[in-house]
Protein backbone atom coordinates (compact mmCIF):
# COMPACT_ATOMS: atom_id res chain seq x y z
CA UNK A 1 0.00 0.00 0.00
CA UNK A 2 2.71 2.60 0.82
CA UNK A 3 4.35 1.84 -2.52
CA UNK A 4 1.08 2.28 -4.37
CA UNK A 5 0.44 5.60 -2.62
CA UNK A 6 3.91 6.84 -3.55
CA UNK A 7 3.34 5.83 -7.18
CA UNK A 8 0.11 7.85 -7.16
CA UNK A 9 1.95 10.92 -5.86
CA UNK A 10 4.76 10.57 -8.38
CA UNK A 11 2.39 9.86 -11.28
CA UNK A 12 -0.94 11.68 -10.75
CA UNK A 13 -3.93 10.22 -12.60
CA UNK A 14 -4.41 11.35 -16.17
CA UNK A 15 -7.61 13.02 -17.26
CA UNK A 16 -10.04 10.52 -18.76
CA UNK A 17 -12.97 11.80 -20.82
CA UNK A 18 -16.34 10.55 -19.67
CA UNK A 19 -18.83 8.91 -22.00
CA UNK A 20 -22.40 10.16 -22.25
CA UNK A 21 -23.51 7.17 -20.19
CA UNK A 22 -21.04 8.02 -17.43
CA UNK A 23 -22.17 11.65 -17.38
CA UNK A 24 -25.86 10.79 -17.15
CA UNK A 25 -25.71 7.27 -15.64
CA UNK A 26 -27.55 5.74 -18.57
CA UNK A 27 -26.29 2.15 -18.34
CA UNK A 28 -26.76 0.03 -15.24
CA UNK A 29 -23.00 -0.23 -14.76
CA UNK A 30 -22.73 3.59 -14.54
CA UNK A 31 -25.51 4.25 -12.03
CA UNK A 32 -24.32 5.89 -8.81
CA UNK A 33 -27.60 6.29 -6.93
CA UNK A 34 -29.37 9.43 -5.76
CA UNK A 35 -28.27 12.67 -4.06
CA UNK A 36 -24.70 12.47 -5.27
CA UNK A 37 -23.27 15.74 -6.65
CA UNK A 38 -21.76 15.38 -10.12
CA UNK A 39 -20.68 17.81 -12.81
CA UNK A 40 -23.20 19.22 -15.28
CA UNK A 41 -21.84 21.95 -17.57
CA UNK A 42 -18.14 22.92 -17.70
CA UNK A 43 -16.44 24.52 -14.69
CA UNK A 44 -13.85 27.11 -15.70
CA UNK A 45 -12.21 30.43 -14.84
CA UNK A 46 -11.27 32.92 -17.56
CA UNK A 47 -9.09 35.60 -16.03
CA UNK A 48 -8.57 37.52 -19.27
CA UNK A 49 -11.70 38.02 -21.39
CA UNK A 50 -11.90 40.83 -23.94
CA UNK A 51 -15.08 42.16 -25.55
CA UNK A 52 -15.01 44.25 -28.70
CA UNK A 53 -18.28 45.95 -27.71
CA UNK A 54 -19.05 46.10 -23.94
CA UNK A 55 -22.73 46.64 -23.10
CA UNK A 56 -22.48 49.96 -21.27
CA UNK A 57 -26.18 50.87 -21.68
CA UNK A 58 -28.39 47.73 -21.38
CA UNK A 59 -31.73 48.11 -23.16
CA UNK A 60 -35.01 46.19 -23.26
CA UNK A 61 -38.10 46.41 -25.45
CA UNK A 62 -39.87 47.06 -22.14
CA UNK A 63 -38.88 50.67 -21.29
CA UNK A 64 -39.08 50.02 -17.55
CA UNK A 65 -36.07 47.73 -17.92
CA UNK A 66 -33.85 50.01 -19.99
CA UNK A 67 -30.89 51.84 -18.47
CA UNK A 68 -30.83 55.61 -18.91
CA UNK A 69 -27.21 56.31 -18.03
CA UNK A 70 -24.19 54.43 -19.44
CA UNK A 71 -21.57 52.88 -17.19
CA UNK A 72 -17.87 52.94 -18.11
CA UNK A 73 -17.35 49.18 -18.34
CA UNK A 74 -13.92 47.95 -19.43
CA UNK A 75 -13.30 45.82 -22.50
CA UNK A 76 -11.47 43.38 -20.20
CA UNK A 77 -13.01 41.38 -17.39
CA UNK A 78 -12.91 37.95 -15.75
CA UNK A 79 -15.53 35.25 -16.30
CA UNK A 80 -16.18 32.03 -14.43
CA UNK A 81 -18.78 29.29 -14.58
CA UNK A 82 -19.69 26.56 -12.11
CA UNK A 83 -22.29 23.88 -12.63
CA UNK A 84 -23.44 20.69 -10.92
CA UNK A 85 -26.36 18.28 -10.83
CA UNK A 86 -27.75 15.57 -8.57
CA UNK A 87 -30.18 12.74 -9.21
CA UNK A 88 -33.19 12.85 -6.87
CA UNK A 89 -35.18 9.91 -8.30
CA UNK A 90 -33.81 6.87 -10.13
CA UNK A 91 -35.64 4.44 -12.46
CA UNK A 92 -39.04 5.73 -11.35
CA UNK A 93 -41.02 5.89 -14.63
CA UNK A 94 -41.49 2.51 -16.30
CA UNK A 95 -38.29 1.55 -14.50
CA UNK A 96 -36.13 3.85 -16.63
CA UNK A 97 -36.70 7.55 -15.91
CA UNK A 98 -34.26 9.60 -13.82
CA UNK A 99 -35.12 12.95 -12.25
CA UNK A 100 -32.24 15.41 -11.85
CA UNK A 101 -31.79 18.79 -10.20
CA UNK A 102 -29.21 21.02 -11.88
CA UNK A 103 -27.70 24.39 -11.09
CA UNK A 104 -25.37 26.57 -13.15
CA UNK A 105 -23.95 30.01 -12.46
CA UNK A 106 -21.98 32.34 -14.71
CA UNK A 107 -20.24 35.48 -13.44
CA UNK A 108 -18.72 38.42 -15.31
CA UNK A 109 -16.40 40.38 -13.05
CA UNK A 110 -14.95 43.79 -13.95
CA UNK A 111 -11.90 42.96 -11.88
CA UNK A 112 -9.64 45.34 -13.81
CA UNK A 113 -12.04 48.30 -13.57
CA UNK A 114 -10.77 50.45 -10.69
CA UNK A 115 -12.98 53.37 -11.76
CA UNK A 116 -16.09 51.36 -10.77
CA UNK A 117 -14.41 49.63 -7.81
CA UNK A 118 -14.16 46.24 -9.58
CA UNK A 119 -17.89 45.29 -9.57
CA UNK A 120 -19.54 42.10 -10.79
CA UNK A 121 -21.14 43.33 -13.99
CA UNK A 122 -23.49 40.37 -14.34
CA UNK A 123 -24.36 37.16 -12.48
CA UNK A 124 -26.67 34.60 -14.09
CA UNK A 125 -28.37 31.91 -12.01
CA UNK A 126 -29.87 28.86 -13.71
CA UNK A 127 -31.67 26.18 -11.67
CA UNK A 128 -33.18 23.30 -13.66
CA UNK A 129 -35.39 20.25 -13.06
CA UNK A 130 -34.66 17.51 -15.62
CA UNK A 131 -36.39 14.25 -16.50
CA UNK A 132 -34.12 11.95 -18.49
CA UNK A 133 -34.57 8.59 -20.22
CA UNK A 134 -31.76 6.32 -21.51
CA UNK A 135 -32.01 5.19 -25.13
CA UNK A 136 -29.92 2.96 -27.34
CA UNK A 137 -30.61 2.96 -31.09
CA UNK A 138 -28.83 4.03 -34.27
CA UNK A 139 -29.77 7.11 -36.29
CA UNK A 140 -27.82 8.55 -39.25
CA UNK A 141 -24.60 6.89 -38.10
CA UNK A 142 -25.00 8.06 -34.49
CA UNK A 143 -26.08 6.09 -31.44
CA UNK A 144 -28.91 7.94 -29.70
CA UNK A 145 -28.28 7.54 -25.97
CA UNK A 146 -30.74 9.77 -24.14
CA UNK A 147 -33.80 12.00 -24.39
CA UNK A 148 -35.64 14.12 -21.87
CA UNK A 149 -37.49 17.25 -20.89
CA UNK A 150 -36.75 19.90 -18.28
CA UNK A 151 -38.05 23.07 -16.64
CA UNK A 152 -35.40 25.79 -16.73
CA UNK A 153 -35.33 29.17 -14.97
CA UNK A 154 -32.63 31.73 -15.69
CA UNK A 155 -32.30 35.14 -14.06
CA UNK A 156 -29.73 37.68 -12.96
CA UNK A 157 -31.28 38.54 -9.59
CA UNK A 158 -31.14 42.31 -10.09
CA UNK A 159 -33.67 45.10 -9.64
CA UNK A 160 -34.96 47.75 -12.06
CA UNK A 161 -33.87 48.57 -14.68
CA UNK A 162 -31.33 45.74 -14.95
CA UNK A 163 -33.51 42.77 -13.98
CA UNK A 164 -33.67 39.96 -16.57
CA UNK A 165 -35.30 36.52 -16.39
CA UNK A 166 -37.15 33.86 -18.36
CA UNK A 167 -38.63 30.40 -17.92
CA UNK A 168 -38.41 27.61 -20.47
CA UNK A 169 -39.56 24.07 -21.08
CA UNK A 170 -36.58 22.36 -22.71
CA UNK A 171 -36.43 19.15 -24.71
CA UNK A 172 -33.14 17.33 -25.14
CA UNK A 173 -31.64 14.46 -27.06
CA UNK A 174 -28.06 13.19 -26.81
CA UNK A 175 -26.19 11.06 -29.33
CA UNK A 176 -22.61 9.98 -29.88
CA UNK A 177 -20.30 8.45 -32.44
CA UNK A 178 -16.73 7.45 -31.55
CA UNK A 179 -15.04 10.67 -30.31
CA UNK A 180 -18.04 12.86 -31.16
CA UNK A 181 -20.96 13.75 -28.88
CA UNK A 182 -23.96 15.88 -29.88
CA UNK A 183 -26.68 17.36 -27.66
CA UNK A 184 -29.72 19.02 -29.26
CA UNK A 185 -31.90 21.17 -27.02
CA UNK A 186 -34.92 23.06 -28.44
CA UNK A 187 -37.11 24.94 -25.98
CA UNK A 188 -40.42 26.74 -25.54
CA UNK A 189 -40.42 29.98 -23.61
CA UNK A 190 -43.18 30.31 -21.01
CA UNK A 191 -45.19 33.54 -20.92
CA UNK A 192 -44.32 36.16 -18.33
CA UNK A 193 -46.93 38.72 -17.24
CA UNK A 194 -44.32 41.38 -16.47
CA UNK A 195 -41.90 40.72 -19.30
CA UNK A 196 -38.43 42.10 -18.62
CA UNK A 197 -37.02 41.00 -21.99
CA UNK A 198 -39.88 40.54 -24.50
CA UNK A 199 -37.78 39.52 -27.51
CA UNK A 200 -35.22 37.37 -25.70
CA UNK A 201 -36.04 34.29 -27.83
CA UNK A 202 -35.64 36.34 -31.03
CA UNK A 203 -32.07 37.20 -30.00
CA UNK A 204 -30.68 34.38 -27.83
CA UNK A 205 -32.71 31.77 -29.69
CA UNK A 206 -35.22 28.95 -29.45
CA UNK A 207 -32.77 26.10 -29.33
CA UNK A 208 -29.19 25.09 -28.66
CA UNK A 209 -26.79 22.55 -30.12
CA UNK A 210 -23.64 21.39 -28.33
CA UNK A 211 -21.00 19.47 -30.28
CA UNK A 212 -18.08 17.89 -28.41
CA UNK A 213 -15.08 16.37 -30.14
CA UNK A 214 -12.12 14.79 -28.37
CA UNK A 215 -8.98 13.47 -30.02
CA UNK A 216 -6.03 12.38 -27.92
CA UNK A 217 -5.22 15.31 -25.59
CA UNK A 218 -7.20 17.86 -27.59
CA UNK A 219 -10.77 18.71 -26.56
CA UNK A 220 -13.06 20.92 -28.61
CA UNK A 221 -16.62 21.92 -27.92
CA UNK A 222 -18.97 24.20 -29.82
CA UNK A 223 -22.19 25.65 -28.39
CA UNK A 224 -24.58 27.35 -30.80
CA UNK A 225 -27.99 28.95 -30.31
CA UNK A 226 -30.42 30.12 -32.98
CA UNK A 227 -33.72 31.99 -33.16
CA UNK A 228 -35.00 29.50 -35.80
CA UNK A 229 -36.47 32.42 -37.74
CA UNK A 230 -36.16 32.98 -41.50
CA UNK A 231 -36.25 36.77 -41.12
CA UNK A 232 -33.74 38.46 -38.82
CA UNK A 233 -32.11 35.17 -37.91
CA UNK A 234 -30.00 35.63 -34.79
CA UNK A 235 -28.20 33.59 -32.19
CA UNK A 236 -24.70 32.94 -30.95
CA UNK A 237 -21.69 30.70 -31.32
CA UNK A 238 -19.20 29.75 -28.61
CA UNK A 239 -16.05 27.79 -29.44
CA UNK A 240 -13.78 26.25 -26.78
CA UNK A 241 -10.44 24.51 -27.06
CA UNK A 242 -8.88 22.72 -24.09
CA UNK A 243 -5.51 21.13 -23.56
CA UNK A 244 -4.49 19.25 -20.37
CA UNK A 245 -1.83 20.80 -18.14
CA UNK A 246 -1.88 18.33 -15.26
CA UNK A 247 -4.47 15.67 -14.39
CA UNK A 248 -7.87 17.43 -14.60
CA UNK A 249 -6.44 20.94 -14.96
CA UNK A 250 -6.61 22.20 -18.54
CA UNK A 251 -5.80 25.39 -20.39
CA UNK A 252 -8.86 26.85 -22.10
CA UNK A 253 -9.31 29.17 -25.06
CA UNK A 254 -12.84 30.53 -25.51
CA UNK A 255 -14.33 32.51 -28.39
CA UNK A 256 -17.89 33.88 -28.46
CA UNK A 257 -19.78 35.85 -31.09
CA UNK A 258 -23.43 36.86 -31.19
CA UNK A 259 -26.23 37.75 -28.78
CA UNK A 260 -26.83 36.77 -25.17
CA UNK A 261 -23.46 35.93 -23.67
CA UNK A 262 -25.29 36.94 -20.47
CA UNK A 263 -28.96 37.77 -19.85
CA UNK A 264 -28.29 41.51 -19.57
CA UNK A 265 -26.72 41.22 -23.04
CA UNK A 266 -29.62 39.25 -24.56
CA UNK A 267 -30.16 41.80 -27.37
CA UNK A 268 -26.60 43.09 -27.49
CA UNK A 269 -24.20 41.71 -30.09
CA UNK A 270 -20.52 41.34 -29.28
CA UNK A 271 -17.46 39.23 -29.94
CA UNK A 272 -15.33 38.08 -27.02
CA UNK A 273 -12.11 36.16 -26.63
CA UNK A 274 -10.73 34.70 -23.40
CA UNK A 275 -7.94 32.58 -21.97
CA UNK A 276 -8.25 30.65 -18.74
CA UNK A 277 -8.23 27.28 -17.03
CA UNK A 278 -10.85 24.53 -16.93
CA UNK A 279 -11.45 21.98 -14.18
CA UNK A 280 -14.49 20.10 -15.49
CA UNK A 281 -15.49 19.68 -19.12
CA UNK A 282 -18.56 18.18 -20.80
Amino acid sequence: MPGAAQDLIDSPPKYISKTMSQRWELDEADKLGTFRLTSYKPFYITAGRRSNNPNTLPQSENPDYSATEPKPYNNYEARFQLSFKTKVLESFLFGHGDLWLGYSQVAHWQIYNTELSRPFRELNYEPELMLNFPLNFNFLGFKVRMAGVSFNHQSNGRDLPSSRSWNRVMFRVGMERKNLQVYLKPWIRLKDEEDENPLVADYIGRGEATVIYKIKKHNFYLVGTNSLAFDDNRGSLQFNYLYPLKANLRAQLQFFSGYGETLIDYNHKQTTFGLGISFIDW
